[in-house]
């Protein structure tokens, strides 16, 4: 349910009804995992999702009527032990099944949360539901620190906020970092990205840092303070022989080849794509195979699970 905040706050202030579909459990496989939620007003708009579209029918009506009744619902959708359907719900196409839990939206419970997951601070509610109750949690969203302000980058935002990233863009000319040119970054800075980067707060594993700024008195420096910094990714932009004439500098500038070794450049992966939005996608892919140690193969020339076994970012304990 946090992860649909940015939809939900406006609705609830507005006075709009709202129920929500949560998963609780999920018996073999499922499209999506435990905690992923829907939510349905009293006029039928739906806002998230259950699963792959196999069981978002029968989620949206156990929705609906539980804001009709005002009371809790629970449902299992899917196949049985015995590889039956069960008789309220469609089957998953997986296979599967999933417990998920119905139930009205309190403004007054849900909204701080909801306000905190929005903004990307970590937020967590506790929802005292007949049955059992329902401990939601969504952690900080990871941060992707854009260094530079050029094309490339107003990409690279637009998909690392879409993926859930909250994105800082920085760069020392004002005149490129500006709300128009950024409108999915969470915060706009304008500095020498040096100096930014000197006091970032709460750096982390979480935290991936990208250097777009085509300029070697910006981005040597920049390079540096990032490749002895925490962080869980370093990237930066550039053609082969960009990368050789700045690994000469960064190491004049006294960066080690350990530290080195951490840079990812040139920077994406190879797709085959040359606009700023097919490089911005191959970036984000990047980054994120770098965090979850994956090798990015196309999944059938893979032996790793298929995408249902990834889990969804917000947390589910019943009690």
């Amino acid at each position: 349910m946090l992860d649909l905040a940015a939809d939900l706050v406006p609705l609830l202030a507005a006075g709009e009804p709202v129920a929500a579909v949560t998963v609780t459990r999920v018996v073999r496989s499922a499209p999506r995992g435990v905690g992923a939620t829907l939510a349905v007003t009293r006029g039928a708009r739906v806002i998230g999702s259950v699963s792959g579209g196999c069981v978002e029918n029968d989620a949206v009506m156990l929705g609906l009527d539980a804001l009709r009744t005002g009371s809790v619902r629970r449902a299992r959708f899917g196949f049985t032990d015995d590889g039956t359907v069960t008789p309220i719900a469609a089957g998953l196409a997986c296979g599967g099944a999933v417990d998920v839990v119905a139930y009205p939206l309190d403004p007054a419970r849900v909204m701080p949360a909801l306000v905190d997951a929005r903004a990307g601070r970590e937020a967590a509610v506790h929802l005292p539901l007949d049955g059992g109750d329902l401990h939601l949690h969504r952690p900080a969203a990871p941060r992707l620190v854009i260094l530079g302000a050029g094309e490339h980058a107003a990409a690279l935002c637009r998909l690392g906020a879409a993926a859930g990233f909250a994105v800082t863009v920085c760069d020392d000319w004002a005149l490129l970092v500006t709300p128009e040119r950024f409108p999915d970054a969470s915060e706009l800075v304008v500095a020498a990205p040096h100096d930014y980067l000197a006091q970032l707060p709460a750096p982390d594993v979480r935290t991936a840092v990208c250097v777009l700024t085509h300029d070697e008195r910006l981005d040597v420096p920049a390079l540096r303070a990032a490749l002895r910094m925490p962080v869980g990714f370093v990237g930066a932009m550039g053609a082969r022989a960009t990368v050789a004439r700045r690994a000469q500098l960064l190491r004049a500038a006294g960066v080690t080849d350990a530290e080195l070794s951490r840079l990812h450049s040139p920077l994406g992966l190879d797709l085959g794509g040359s606009s700023p939005e097919e490089t911005a996608l191959s970036v984000i892919a990047e980054i994120v195979a770098s965090r979850n140690a994956a090798d990015a193969r196309p999944l059938r020339e893979s032996r790793r699970p298929g995408l249902h076994r990834v889990a969804d970012s917000c947390a589910v304990r019943t009690a």
